[in-house]
């Protein structure tokens, strides 16, 4: 149902022209996309005044009217329609929406702004642009809806999403983007117990989200906004009485497994190998079973999704809305399984006519998790010829490797691992804003605005193994197992109060908008571990977290001159209390210009060229967001075991000092960009293009400092400076838009270059560890290459393209293969990032996708480096499964290839993300307005040369990951 308040103004626009009249037609009018009723259309009798307006379920009704008449219906939003009346006194209408989008509100820091009248670049996905599927977490809403911004989600059950606006502004901080819900700025730091800072949220209570892009956009918001903001609006409450009830479930299989030997290729694979000599294996070591590791430690179960939600007005000028939902999904891996419970509350009352708007958005959620280990390493190079139980062991049931009972250096079996282990957390959550809005009677031009906002979450869980466990603890050999047991409780609170003014008047042809203000954030935070209370031995920990404070003074100025000139100026200056008092405080300004051509006479009357609009950018923002909150005071923190004094007999935890680095200051990024927004044929066809310059300095990392300069021997400082740029391009279009048929296509792609420009006295950093080696890195940050590149030895090959095993380049040509022979080939980061999305409809029904494509990202096959050598058939006591790979490679030693660039493969990728089917009924009685059913795949295929399970890995290193499912979805949706 569209806002109320076009509704209203609907209705009060054609009153005078409803009094008249008897009934003579009557109908009912949806909307094309989904069959929704639509309230509020006028629906007129060409050439006259004489018309009607349908009511909330969509009926109209219209008398005097004579066969050959025109009817027309107009509705905002959508494109018109005529009818000519002929001997039916029934006529249904389906509108369709127009793709002219330039009066919609987006939503900017404290403030909103249209669609036209953007000077930044502001991207906004409403509910239906949202993906559609099995979405548990918010994040996955705009997945491949926006360009410049990239999604990683997790594939374990409520999982989180790693996101990044224009590839990230920072070396070693945060590189997330600031996400505000309902004007309340909320933190990326955890709470014990819980997947991610989204996963309480529930998607369906979500209206709208507003991506700002552009130092321009984002400056407002300071401190937090070099890497983006996402803007967060809930739904709200409406005046008419409306439910709404959604029901899905899902189920969930494994897409794709790592290909590893079957029993039967293993027990020719060691035959073939003790054959060939191989030392230290033997075929009597095999066992008579045939296990599918893989197989055995995940499942395939049902999801199921439930949500209600009721809007309605409980008094007059009290629009409200409440909703409940529940979501429980179980993971892949057998015991992992995610449960959320939410209810919101918002109340949008007004008072004094008008003049106090209040906003009241609650939100209170329980979330349950029980955590599955990675148990992929070993399930993938466990003897695949061992069976999962064994009647006579002593451990559970489940077969081990044992030496009469006492458990040797094999490896452990991976379904046990998970079965005998119970990882589980708790995490309640409540949060939300109070928002006053008002507007003076003696100045109705100037509204004070105040929010205030409060987030809290308290987690707590355990992880509880099982005492029949191989793994679990004992007092000495011999012994009986005792398991373990250990506890945890967390909190984290984050309270804001902003205050602002906000000044709008129009001045003849010259239109002023003004925002000043002051803002106050507070973060705290605890946790609690009790160390394993079986061990007597073990510790506990309490980290207080030292409280985060941010103070800001921000304005900002809308100037419009004739409708065809645009200028924003505005201004922040933040202080943090992470820095001491003479780095304490940043400024952070920006400025943007935009010129709308097409209402220049030249362009005015076009018939091709309906909106063209230049935007120019410039602005700096700031970032401070690191783990030390006190880098510059340092603090002594709680000791262990291996930390203490011995006083007589008596062990004495002593506190560890940490490093003190007093000089550190704000990490600075300011942006350039320039843009086109461009509309063809009345918007039919609508996009954008535009380039960005963002130069990021005094780049803040946790990096090596001299020995005895400190009291460790690293800490965080401002070491260097980096560029990213880029090209995005968006567009959008009406393919087909008739009565019964409608094709919308949506189309963005991204070009994003990063590259570090100087380090602190030129000297790499080594980065990115990884599996098969001690203390071995992969990654390297250098100055004139993009960040994370691979730093890697040149692989040999022999005269029919084999790899020779320890053979590599001798880069510097000395004579020697040593470490200064490495050198830098390829990175993780995409060169293009794509995404398309497509929504037919034909009569009642609609069939949509999402396709993405990420081109020139390379990954590092860690599992394969670390694994796929012979020498790995034999693990400590016990025979091990290796990757087939090794047939293609034949490498015998993972000493000899760790660090090749044999291991490092193209991840390019096409994705489909999800496809959707659906049919809407909607002839029912009163109080059933629709029904609409619907069902899809999601994860549908994913086209890759990669060789490992999936070439979507945040990070570039892959070695085994939570696997993302491919889902079989259906589900009903019920409006009353």
């Amino acid at each position: 149902m569209k806002n109320f308040r076009i509704f209203l103004f609907n209705v009060i626009l054609l009153f005078p022209v409803i009094m008249f009249g008897q009934q003579t037609i009557t109908g009912k009018v949806t909307e094309a996309t989904g069959n929704t009723a639509l309230p509020g259309v006028g629906v007129i009798i060409k050439g006259t005044a004489r018309g009607s307006a349908t009511d909330f379920d969509g009926n109209y009704t219209i008398d005097n009217v004579k066969t050959g008449d025109v009817l027309v219906f107009s509705f905002v939003g959508f494109n018109s329609k005529e009818i000519t009346v002929g001997n039916n006194t029934t006529i249904n209408v389906a509108l369709t929406e127009s793709t002219e989008t330039l009066d919609e509100i987006v939503l900017i820091g404290y403030g909103t702004t249209t669609v036209k009248d953007a000077t930044g670049s502001v991207s906004a996905v409403t509910e239906k642009d949202f993906n559609k599927g099995n979405i548990v977490t918010p994040a996955s809403l705009i997945t491949g809806r926006v360009a410049g911004v990239n999604v990683t989600s997790d594939g374990a059950p409520g999982g989180g999403s790693t996101i990044r606006i224009r590839g990230g502004a920072s070396l070693g901080a945060s590189n997330d983007p600031l996400i505000v819900i309902d004007g309340l700025p909320i933190s990326n730091s955890t709470v014990g117990g819980s997947t991610s800072v989204l996963a309480s949220i529930n998607p369906n209570d979500i209206e709208s989200f507003s991506v700002l892009k552009d130092a321009s956009s984002t400056a407002i918001y300071g401190s937090r906004a070099s890497n983006g903001v996402i803007i967060i609006t809930t739904k709200k409450g409406k005046q008419t009485f409306q439910v709404d009830v959604n029901f899905k479930t899902s189920y969930q299989t494994l897409a794709n497994k790592i290909d590893v030997f079957s029993a039967d290729e293993y027990r020719s694979l060691i035959a073939d190998r003790v054959a060939a000599g191989q030392t230290g294996i033997s075929i009597d070591q095999l066992g008579n079973a045939n296990t599918d590791w893989q197989d055995e430690i995940y499942q395939q179960k049902l999801t199921f999704d439930q949500n209600i939600s009721l809007s309605g007005a409980l008094l007059e000028n009290m629009p409200a809305r409440l909703s409940f939902g529940n979501t429980q999904q179980p993971g892949l891996r057998k015991t992992s399984k995610f449960e959320r419970t939410s209810v919101t509350l918002n109340l949008n009352p007004t008072f004094f006519d008008e003049s106090l708007k209040v906003n009241l958005n609650a939100n209170v959620s329980s979330e349950k998790n029980r955590f599955a280990d990675g148990v992929e390493g070993s399930a993938l190079y466990f003897d695949p010829t061992q069976p999962v139980y064994d009647e006579t062991s002593p451990f559970g049931g489940f077969f081990e490797y044992h030496t009469a009972g006492e458990p040797n250096n094999a490896p452990r079996n991976p379904v046990a691992s998970l079965m005998q282990r119970n990882n589980s957390g708790i995490v309640d959550r409540v949060f939300g804003n109070l928002e006053f809005d008002y507007k003076f009677n003696f100045l109705p031009e100037l509204r004070a605005v105040l929010n205030l906002g409060y987030d809290r979450s308290t987690g707590s869980g355990s992880n509880i193994l099982s005492d029949q466990s191989i793994n679990g603890f004992r007092t000495a050999i011999n012994t009986p197992f005792l398991g373990s047991a250990s506890y945890y409780t967390s909190e984290r609170k984050n309270t804001l109060l902003d205050a602002y003014f906000v000044y709008n008047k129009e001045l003849g042809n010259v239109n002023v908008e003004a925002t000043a203000g002051y803002s106050y954030q507070k973060f705290e935070g605890e946790d609690f571990n009790t160390g394993n209370t079986i061990d007597p031995d073990a510790v506990s920990d309490v980290n207080t977290h030292p409280d985060v404070v941010l103070i800001g003074f921000f304005g900002r100025t809308n100037l419009s001159f004739f409708d065809k000139y645009l200028l924003t100026l505005s201004y922040r200056r933040d202080g943090t209390s992470r820095f001491n008092k003479d780095n304490r405080w940043g400024n952070f300004p920006a400025a943007a210009i935009a010129w709308k051509i097409n209402e220049e006479d030249f362009l005015k009357n076009s018939n091709v060229i309906s909106t063209l609009k230049l935007r120019l950018g410039w602005g700096i923002t700031g970032q401070q967001d690191i783990p030390a909150s006190y880098a510059y005071l340092g603090r002594h923190v709680t000791g262990d075991a291996v930390s203490q004094y011995i006083f007589g007999n008596t062990p004495i935890i002593v506190g560890i000092p940490q490093s003190r680095f007093e000089d550190i200051k704000w990490e600075e990024t300011t942006t350039y960009n320039a843009a086109f927004d461009f509309g063809l044929f009345n918007d039919k066809i609508n996009g954008s293009l535009e380039v960005y310059l963002k130069e990021s300095k005094d780049l803040l990392a946790n990096v090596a400092v001299a020995d005895g300069s400190n009291f460790s021997n690293a800490g965080w400082q401002n070491i260097g400076q980096f560029t990213s740029k880029g090209i995005e391009f968006s567009i959008g279009a009406d393919v087909v838009a008739n009565d019964n048929f409608n094709w919308n296509l949506n189309y963005n792609v991204n070009v994003n270059r990063t590259q570090i420009d100087q380090l602190a006295f030129g000297q790499d950093i080594e980065v990115g560890g990884i599996a098969g080696g001690t203390g071995s890195r992969i990654q390297l940050h250098r100055e004139g290459f993009s960040p994370y590149s691979y730093y890697v030895y040149k692989q040999l090959y022999d005269v029919n393209g084999a790899p020779i095993e320890g053979a590599y380049a001798d880069i510097n040509q000395d004579g020697l293969i040593n470490s200064s022979d490495k050198y830098i080939y390829k990175k993780p980061n995409a060169d293009f990032t794509m995404g398309l999305q497509s929504s037919m409809n034909y009569k009642n029904f609609d069939l949509s996708f999402n396709l993405r494509a990420s081109i020139g990202n390379y990954m590092y096959n860690n599992l394969n480096s670390e694994r796929a050598q012979y020498n790995k058939l034999q693990e400590v006591t016990a025979l091990a499964n290796v990757p087939v790979s090794v047939l293609e490679s034949n490498f015998v030693e993972t000493s000899n290839v760790l660090i090749s660039d044999y291991f490092i493969e193209n991840a390019s990728f096409l994705k489909m993300d999800n496809v959707t089917f659906g049919y809407t009924f909607n002839k029912f009685n009163k109080g059933l307005s629709s029904i609409y059913l619907w069902g899809g795949v999601q994860n549908v295929f994913t086209i890759t040369n990669y060789s490992g399970l999936d070439p979507e890995i945040f990070g570039g290193i892959d070695n085994t990951i939570y696997p993302r499912a491919r889902t079989f979805m259906m589900g009903a949706n019920l409006k009353f």
